[in-house]
């Protein structure tokens, strides 16, 4: 056997095992791609719960499924005669509010809102929410004026 054909028969050998090497390496990369995706998979899944919980917690501490009135106050809920006060309202799962006596701006169905007001007399206001189903709740402040 020549120097020219060992050479080449040990490069045969040698190709032979690289090939085997190449494989090796891919199945490790593959597997660690592999552990990397599942590890991302199971974060997500947590981070997902995580966010459904804090909805739930959100939901409920907006009154949950049920219809209610949540607040209804006067902020001061006293005045004197010339000055301006806030009526703040919060309803859930309200179809409808309305306020009695009427109010400078027109009411909605809200979590939270708050209109200025400069009743003349001492008031006494109504609130009324009604939910998709018909049924009413209604609540009363009165603002003194001095």
């Amino acid at each position: 056997m020549s120097d020219g054909s060992k050479d080449k028969a040990n490069l045969k050998k040698i190709f032979k095992f690289s090939w085997i090497i190449v494989v090796i390496a891919a199945l490790v990369v593959g597997g660690i791609f592999y552990s990397r995706w599942q590890e991302n998979q199971d974060i997500e899944a947590k981070a997902a719960e995580k966010q459904r919980e804090h909805a739930r917690e959100v939901a409920e501490a907006m009154g949950g499924s049920s219809f209610e009135i949540m607040n209804f106050y006067a902020a001061p809920g006293a005045i004197h005669r010339g000055d301006s006060t806030e009526i703040c309202y919060g309803v859930s799962n309200a179809k409808s509010v309305e306020i009695v006596p009427k109010l400078p701006e027109d009411t909605w169905p809200s979590l939270s809102r708050c209109i200025a007001t400069e009743p003349k007399k001492t008031t006494t206001y109504t609130l009324t929410a009604v939910n998709d189903k018909g049924e009413k709740k209604s609540a009363t402040l009165t603002i003194e004026v001095q």
